[in-house]
């Protein structure tokens, strides 16, 4: 399993070369760099490991505000702050791309320069990897847990943000004035085979089996449901769906 680094697309960007030298130097300089990795360790920002084509080299652990989608100063010129909008929750970590929404336009929220427009990159999202070590962060808390979405910005830059600091709109299905969303964070670990009925199934051999609440009530159940009076378990095969035959 993909632990504290995973695979990015191959993404062409600029890097503020100030961020090469320390920032001791090199400001308003931009070096071309391809994205190669990105790390997450538990507290700090996301940091991506970059190829630089005229260098022959790589340079690891730089933040999202040190890319440029073209070599010049954008505007805004936003803050790290406003271009990551939570740490990296654990070390655990994994790029994913939503092809659904893939190609839809985004607009994010941002701190404080208001609404930002742009396009998907992918998806960085964390989980607790180690289960033998103890899980001292929030990434699988269904209150805290957030999706960092990787995009490029129209105004230059690029960003990490959750869904719940974004609109995504299409052009097929999103209505002309969406509606605002009135909901509320989940707070609920969702599981299905406890604080129910037992099953009973320790003895069960049979494929088409049944619940210990089936076989005490005698409830025919088939394959097909007994809405369509389809019975697997009484050894003939019935089906009646009351509707008239094709032809």
């Amino acid at each position: 399993m993909s632990t504290l680094i995973t695979n990015l697309p191959s993404y062409e960007v600029w890097v503020r070369k100030e961020y090469l030298t320390d920032h001791k130097s090199g400001h308003g300089e931009f070096v071309k760099g391809v994205w190669v990795s990105a790390k997450s360790i538990p507290g700090r920002a996301f940091y991506f490991e970059t190829y630089l084509p005229e260098y022959a080299a790589m340079f690891d652990k730089l933040p999202i505000s040190a890319f440029l989608s073209s070599p010049e100063i954008p505007d805004p010129d936003m803050t790290l702050h406003n271009l990551q909008f939570w740490n990296c929750m654990d070390y655990g970590v994994v790029a994913v791309q939503k092809q659904f929404i893939g190609s839809m336009h985004y607009e994010v929220y941002t701190r404080d320069y208001g609404n930002q427009t742009g396009t998907y990159i992918c998806t960085l999202d964390n989980y607790h990897s180690d289960v033998d070590a103890i899980d001292y962060s929030t990434s699988e808390q269904p209150a805290e847990h957030k999706s960092h979405n990787l995009l490029e910005l129209d105004n230059g830059q690029f960003a990490l943000y959750p869904n719940n600091r974004m609109r995504i709109y299409d052009n097929s299905i999103t209505p002309e004035t969406p509606k605002i969303p009135d909901f509320k964070v989940s707070t609920v670990y969702y599981q299905v085979e406890n604080g129910h009925d037992r099953d009973g199934l320790g003895s069960e051999e049979n494929y088409f089996w049944k619940t210990a609440k089936e076989r005490s009530a005698n409830i025919e159940v088939g394959a097909g449901g007994t809405d369509m009076n389809v019975d697997f378990y009484g050894g003939d095969f019935k089906i009646d769906l009351n509707e008239p035959e094709l032809g």
